[in-house]
């Protein structure tokens, strides 16, 4: 089928305003079409430039081919380009006149799984492509398993390649079948299967006529669609300090403004607040919200809160209504990925960043690794390599209000970094995961700690 290409008018700045923003990766196994997918929804929603869509015609002309091979608009890496495979995580941004989105075209490669968990990690949905002829396979299981590591609410399983299978309806129910048993099992919340040529534009952003079985919506009208069920305003209410402001000037003598982004949940005017990890109260004289005072701020808005009480807030503390406050601890446990080239070791010491805060820590405990093909435990591996995903238990030297990742992926996650030259190590997720293993008892000799 063809799509239309008719030029459109360009979203106003108040339309685009008035949206909601999507954030989704696309991850599946190697020449499963994901990068086809998304060139071909960038190019039927007429999200491209004339001069994006002219490079990519020359460099398939160069190729000997016929038509425009899209999935060169996200495969920007000259290996990529080379290998015709996806490396890095590819990101995107385009518009819809209902709403706006944040693409993260992620690699299929069993070595780049770190990478698709980059992308994942702040996905309110992901798209796992399968290849019909293929059916369910071991990669299409890890990225479901690495899914519901993450808590992404949403997934849709895009059933790709149907144009090699004849459109045939039992061969898209089979593999809806088997992938929708597999990650409800793992506690994915929502699965949305949708049958879908890549190559030839079926059910991707207009619907297929070649395919008059399927009655759901295309790949683009659920993602304009889909609720953003996990609404960060009525989450617990956190909001990381990033700078306090003191003017001190004539016309603001005694102002003092604790300014940052609010994480989750929601803040007013009145309300009692907790210093964290200080424990000390006060409450909210005042928001500040673009230069004007409001009585009620809610995420992802950056904000100046003003207390009545002359407390000690700095960066790097955490404000949080009294009433919701999460306890502090300097024993974290958590799910991790591991993704420096260099191992991750029981006693190694890192730098732990929460947030706006980052404090000094040591790798206390490596109780067990995952392996995604089977969800089974290796314990007590001693280490975790690129692309591991494990269970770690971390001293800190100073306590931190953390809160589990299953209620809050903003204010329960956090990443480990090497203190000699800054390279991220590790990123964690505080609590349990959906595979967590039985306690293992710490025979550690905790005598010669730093703290």
């Amino acid at each position: 089928m063809t799509s239309t290409t008719e030029p459109t008018e360009p979203l106003s700045v108040e339309q685009l305003s008035a949206t909601t923003l999507l954030r989704f990766a696309t991850a599946g196994s190697v020449d499963d079409g994901k990068s086809t997918l998304v060139g071909r929804l960038l190019h039927d929603s007429k999200s491209i430039l004339t001069d994006q869509l002219e490079a990519v015609e020359r460099v398939s002309a160069s190729r000997g081919q016929d038509t425009p091979d899209l999935a060169l608009l996200t495969d920007g890496l000259r290996a990529e380009r080379e290998q015709g495979i996806t490396i890095d995580v590819a990101y995107r941004y385009f518009a819809t006149a209902r709403r706006r989105f944040i693409l993260a075209d992620t690699p299929g490669h069993v070595q780049y799984t770190r990478n698709m968990v980059t992308g994942a990690s702040t996905a309110d949905l992901a798209v796992v492509l399968v290849d019909a002829r293929n059916g369910v396979i071991e990669q299409t299981r890890r990225h479901a398993a690495v899914a519901a590591l993450l808590r992404v609410p949403h997934v849709v399983l895009a059933v790709n390649k149907m144009d090699l299978v004849e459109y045939k309806e039992s061969v898209f129910a089979a593999i809806a079948e088997e992938f929708t048993a597999y990650a409800s099992e793992l506690g994915v919340p929502e699965i949305t299967a949708i049958p879908i040529s890549a190559l030839a534009g079926d059910n991707v952003v207009d619907a297929s006529a070649n395919m008059d079985w399927y009655g759901g919506p295309t790949v683009l009208e659920h993602l304009e669609s889909v609720p953003v069920s996990h609404d960060l305003a009525h989450c617990h209410a956190r909001l990381p300090v990033q700078y306090v402001i003191r003017p001190q000037t004539a016309e603001h003598p005694d102002y003092r403004g604790y300014a940052g982004q609010i994480a989750a949940g929601t803040f007013r005017v009145g309300e009692s607040v907790t210093v964290l990890p200080s424990g000390r109260t006060s409450k909210v004289a005042g928001i500040d919200l673009l230069g004007r005072p409001v009585d009620i701020a809610w995420t992802p808005q950056s904000v100046t809160l003003l207390l009545e009480d002359d407390i000690d807030v700095s960066r790097g503390d955490l404000l949080v209504p009294s009433k919701d406050a999460p306890p502090t601890t300097q024993d974290v446990e958590a799910t991790v990925c591991h993704v420096a080239d260099e191992p991750l070791t029981v006693g190694h010491r890192v730098l732990l960043k929460h947030g706006t805060r980052t404090v000094k820590a040591i790798v206390k405990d490596i109780p067990s690794r995952l392996t995604l093909d089977d969800l089974s435990l290796h314990p007590h591996p001693g280490r975790l390599v690129a692309n591991d995903i494990g269970r770690v238990k971390i001293r800190t030297a100073e306590p931190l209000p953390l809160d589990a990742y299953a209620d809050s992926r903003r204010t329960g996650a956090f990443i480990l970094i090497d203190p000699a030259d800054g390279t991220t190590l590790t990123a964690g997720m505080v609590g349990e995961s959906f595979a967590a293993p039985q306690p293992v008892k710490d025979e550690t000799d905790e005598d010669g700690w730093d703290f």
